[in-house]
């Protein structure tokens, strides 16, 4: 054992080994994500990276610990884009792994040697409060997304789920955050028990409250949708083929709704009036809507667009939502005139996606009694996008999603998992769809409803989708838990900044009485 010791010693004086240890301890929590989906993984597995930053021997070395980290992270989370992207995803992860460098040099700062009690409590504080600061900014839309938040990994327990309806996404990745901080602070500092074990009991007994007392929703009947994946299928003609004749097969099911995946149809509805009445007939013959996702050029319009369409008997309603975020280099270049080049290197769009200006509620219905609330994509991973579809009134989320470019890899199950999360947050059930697989449906507190489709076959299902009343207090309150993380590390700043000037007023007047 003693051995065994000298050698990791070893390694990590190393700053080969050291730097190898950050990417891996960084790393370490893509494993609570789906597929291996070890939920429970995400509350001790930031324990390894913070006790490295802690132990650097410079501040230079810890905010290091903390970008080689970060780069492990985001490598390890979006590692099923290496075929699409090859070597340029080794330079995003280098690049969105600096946001940590700051996160690493504050663990340094609060835990470094033998601090004290009061500044062990502040450090269950402050750090997650800095990996919420990291969180927030890589979550811009122009960095990637919000794809791999920590909070997410805890899309299938409901104590976790009960808390998201509170804070949000954001509230789970404070309480992982602080729970491996605290355990952190156990490991590596003995004599500071007291304020890590109150820490853990905090956070125990405030889970243990919210499961018992939390506002749940009102359950408000149920409305049956049907779920269309056609499975890999090869040419769009044949996929629209396949879609059809899946939806036929739901046929006198009593389906109010039948949502495709996303790019279902290859082409404006607008421009091809054959299509939509193709598309019209089949929804007089099942009677039900049809919610079809559009990739084409729109008439009279520049560019292409993603646009979920909602096709009625009569034809094409009138409703269309226009994809509001696009996936980087998936769909658009982000300064394609410098990063162009990575069209060669990889399968980065060959032209940029045109941008849709606004969400958008469709009536579902001969009544149009059902509010739908569609989202397109990887917007299933923005909460805002969520609550603002609720806030206006969306009494149904539904996701069109294609991610049959990734069908091998972690890709679908991680993508269908977030569902889950905005039902809870938001109290609204949440129907993920897409062309091969994982769709899945949700209930109002994130439940599964129903089985899932997987990557496995191309299938139709339907769903009792249960609908719910109230407004949870994520949706009434916002993001309060990513606002209490600026204002703690404000007042941080404040504190230590006042000290440092004391501290150099002191040394001067002292110098002075000299």
């Amino acid at each position: 054992m003693r051995e065994s010791a000298d050698r990791w010693d070893k390694a990590l004086a190393s700053p080969w080994g050291r730097g190898a240890a950050a990417v891996v301890a960084g790393a370490l929590p893509a494993l609570a994500f789906p597929a291996p989906a070890l939920w429970w993984l995400a509350y001790v597995a930031l324990v390894p990276w913070v006790l490295l930053a802690r132990s650097a021997c410079t501040k230079r070395r810890a905010a290091l610990d903390g970008w080689l980290g970060g780069a492990g992270f985001m490598l390890a989370v979006h590692h099923w884009l290496l075929p699409s992207l090859h070597v340029f995803i080794l330079v995003l992860a280098a690049l969105l792994g600096l946001l940590w460098a700051p996160w690493g040099l504050l663990v340094r700062t609060l835990l470094h040697g033998a601090p004290s009690a009061r500044r062990c409590a502040a450090s269950l504080v402050l750090v997650p409060s800095g990996w919420l600061m990291v969180e927030l900014v890589r979550s811009w839309e122009y960095l990637g997304g919000p794809w791999g938040l920590l909070g997410a990994s805890q899309w299938q327990v409901p104590p976790a789920l009960r808390l998201a309806s509170l804070g949000g996404v954001w509230l789970l990745s404070l309480v992982i955050v602080a729970v491996n901080t605290a355990l952190a602070v156990l490991v590596a500092l003995p004599r500071a028990r007291v304020p890590a074990v109150a820490g853990l009991l905090v956070g125990a007994v405030g889970g243990a409250a919210a499961w018992l007392w939390a506002p749940v929703p009102r359950a408000a009947g149920t409305v049956r949708v049907g779920v269309v994946q056609p499975g890999e299928v090869a040419g769009a003609e044949a996929r629209i083929a396949r879609g059809e004749a899946l939806t036929r097969s739901l046929a006198g099911r009593g389906a109010e709704l039948v949502v495709w995946g996303e790019s279902s149809v290859n082409r404006d509805l607008a421009r091809s009036p054959a299509m939509a009445a193709r598309l019209a007939a089949l929804s007089r013959e099942v009677g039900a809507d049809l919610l079809v996702n559009v990739d084409g050029r729109h008439a009279g319009q520049p560019g292409i667009y993603k646009s979920s369409v909602l096709v009625g008997p009569r034809g094409t309603t009138g409703h269309r939502y226009d994809k509001m975020r696009l996936v980087p280099f998936g769909e658009y270049i982000p300064l394609r005139s410098v990063l162009g080049w990575a069209t060669h290197v990889g399968k980065a769009a060959d032209q940029n996606r045109m941008r849709g200006t606004r969400q958008v509620l469709m009536p579902v219905g001969s009544a149009g009694g059902l509010r739908v609330g569609p989202l397109v994509c990887f917007e299933s991973a923005f909460p805002d996008m969520s609550r603002q579809l609720v806030r206006d009134g969306a009494e149904l989320l539904v996701a069109q999603s294609s991610t049959s470019t990734f069908q091998e890899s972690w890709a679908p199950a991680q993508h269908a998992s977030l569902a889950a999360l905005r039902a809870a947050e938001t109290w609204r059930p949440m129907t993920h769809a897409t062309l091969t697989g994982v769709s899945a449906v949700y209930g109002p507190r994130g439940e599964p409803v129903g089985g899932r489709l997987g990557t496995d076959r191309g299938a139709a299902a339907v769903y009792d989708v249960p609908l719910a009343e109230g407004t949870s207090p994520y949706v009434r309150l916002g993001d309060w838990a990513l606002y209490g993380g600026m204002l703690a590390l404000g007042a941080y700043a404040v504190v230590t900044g006042a000290r440092a000037l004391r501290s150099r007023r002191g040394a001067h007047e002292a110098e002075r009485n000299r």
